[in-house]
């Protein structure tokens, strides 16, 4: 059975890549907006969701694969920032505090219906950040498309003290150990 991805995510893509599994990208077509009434966590979770369901449609033999990440600091989130400004404020805000990544995985076998979906939480501390560390970070690594500016796949683990989490996995944005799992329940070998 075919995987896609439904994510043109290159952290996804180079995430998923470590499986050694095929698989194809496409692009979903969702709308990422937060619903007023639903926590971080569940934003994340629904989005997953929708960006698998998205496909669903196309490809109606197939394991599709949705993620999503929101990052947050009690209830204010942190999206992808689009444009330097909006990143280097996103880091004056989370500088010297806690904040949590919450990142949803959805796989669904468009041939049976089946959804499966997790969520991973990962604790980052960040340290007590300096205007000028911020603007140096942001400038040298660009992180426009990562949620909360923090590429920590980069050049942003300078920017933390510590992390927690179950799977470092999910902090880039594809919880494998979460996804291989719903994969086995597929079917699909692994490794």
């Amino acid at each position: 059975m075919p995987l896609i991805l439904a994510s043109t995510s290159i952290y996804r893509r180079q995430l998923l890549e470590r499986l050694g599994l095929p698989f194809v990208v496409a692009r979903p077509e969702v709308d990422e907006s937060a619903l007023d009434t639903e926590t971080p966590d569940q934003t994340a979770e629904r989005l997953a969701v929708a960006k698998a369901r998205a496909l669903v449609e196309r490809s109606t033999d197939a394991l599709i694969i949705g993620s999503d990440q929101v990052a947050y600091l009690g209830q204010h989130r942190f999206g992808k920032p689009g444009s330097v400004p909006k990143a280097i404020a996103q880091l004056q805000q989370m500088r010297g505090q806690r904040v949590v990544f919450h990142t949803a995985v959805a796989l669904i076998n468009s041939a049976t219906g089946r959804i499966q979906v997790a969520g991973v939480p990962t604790v980052v501390q960040f340290r007590a950040l300096s205007d000028e560390e911020i603007t140096r970070y942001v400038e040298k690594e660009m992180p426009l498309d990562c949620a909360g500016s923090a590429k920590v796949e980069g050049l942003g683990i300078s920017l933390l003290d510590a992390l927690s989490g179950d799977d470092p996995t999910a902090l880039i944005g594809l919880p494998l150990i979460a996804l291989t799992r719903m994969l086995r329940a597929e079917g699909v070998v692994v490794p």
